[in-house]
């Protein structure tokens, strides 16, 4: 398994992707019920001098997890949005951007 890096990369990370995520809909982002929930359950979870919580490791791959899935989802959106066909094109067109002319048919038709 692949080493999970600090916790607090994984905070940054996951509330950079939520930056990414809230900016299309016009509010800032720390106003949002995720920042909260993400930053409220980062602090009840650290680990301090009194307790030592045993499900950090657990919280910590959870997080990990949900970043990723939160960085591939923007990243599929932004390669579909580049990539993503532009609809039907005419034969006409499709012979253009290959480099070819299509045939002229005879009496003006083409």
């Amino acid at each position: 398994m692949a080493a999970l890096g600090s916790p607090l990369r994984t905070l940054r990370g996951l509330l950079r992707e939520l930056r990414h995520a809230s900016g299309r809909a016009g509010r800032p982002y720390r106003r949002t019920p995720a920042y909260r929930h993400v930053v409220a359950t980062f602090r009840a979870h650290r680990v301090t001098s009194e307790k030592l919580c045993r499900a950090q490791q657990e919280l910590h791959f959870q997080a990990a997890t949900y970043l990723c899935l939160l960085r591939s989802v923007r990243e599929h959106a932004a390669l579909h949005q580049e990539y993503h066909g532009k609809g039907e094109r005419s034969p006409e067109e499709i012979a253009g951007l290959v480099g070819f002319r299509l045939p002229q048919q005879p009496g003006g038709k083409g």
